[in-house]
């Protein structure tokens, strides 16, 4: 069995991710945001709870998947719905039209996509890489027995 802290994420990563969305969840409850749209900032409160949901799993502890291959899998599956909890809060923040805080909350938006986009995709892409190349082994393995 493979050692289960090879399939982690950089603690900074996580860290920079835990901060961009205490800082969405604050602006979402505490700032001051208006809509036209009746229910709005209740829905993007909702949505934004899910992200974090979604970025807490990228954190998961992983020790007890016995394989790397199954460890691997499971860390992209949690980097899939982080991105796609991202894009379902960015489109209701979208009905978000007016406040004081309007523009710090596109900013938060943009720096955490950013993140989730290029920061995370480049790990994503790099187990993806070793999860082929297990996969590929694996197959070898079959075809020679």
């Amino acid at each position: 069995m493979d050692a289960p802290e090879d399939v982690v994420l950089p603690a900074g990563l996580i860290a920079t991710a835990r901060a961009q969305w205490v800082m969405l969840m604050d602006l979402a409850v505490w700032g001051d945001l208006k809509s036209e749209q009746l229910g709005l900032l209740g829905k993007l409160r909702k949505r934004i709870l899910d992200l974090g949901e979604r970025l807490k799993s990228l954190d998961g502890d992983r020790a007890w998947i016995p394989k790397r291959r199954e460890r691997i899998k499971n860390l992209l599956g949690s980097c899939l719905s982080a991105r796609d909890a991202l894009l379902q809060a960015e489109r209701v923040a979208q009905g978000v039209t007016g406040g004081r805080d309007i523009e710090k909350l596109s900013e938060v938006f943009v720096a955490l996509h950013k993140l989730i986009t290029s920061d995370l995709q480049g790990h994503e892409n790099a187990w993806a890489e070793t999860l082929q190349a297990l996969n590929k082994g694996a197959l070898q393995e079959e075809d020679e027995s």
